[in-house]
């Protein structure tokens, strides 16, 4: 049985301070079931999106909203294998979905 990682860090290229405190890493646990009720009642999936990268790391959702753009995006591509299976297909689709917009 392989072990799976429970943390993983994300190094941040720009520092993001929020509320008086320097945020250079976000470190993500694993996703666990009653996360998924974090977007519950919000109508949007980017703000659903926020909330769950918020509640994973540990962090308020703005510490999450001030990221520069490529952090994000890495913080992005460092969640997929904490989510499991279906909230790492949830994630792609949802990359999908923003890049065919775009």
């Amino acid at each position: 049985m392989t072990t799976k990682a429970k943390t993983i860090t994300v190094p941040l290229d720009e520092a993001v301070e929020v509320e008086g405190v320097t945020y250079s890493s976000l470190t993500l646990r694993r996703m666990k079931a009653g996360d998924a009720l974090v977007g519950e009642g919000v109508e949007s999936e980017a703000k659903t999106g926020f909330l769950m990268f918020a509640a994973l790391a540990g962090v308020s959702v703005e510490v999450i909203q001030e990221l520069d753009l490529e952090d994000f995006e890495k913080l992005t591509e460092a969640a997929i294998p904490m989510m499991g299976k279906s909230g790492a297909k949830a994630l792609e689709e949802a990359k999908a979905k923003a890049k065919a917009a775009s």
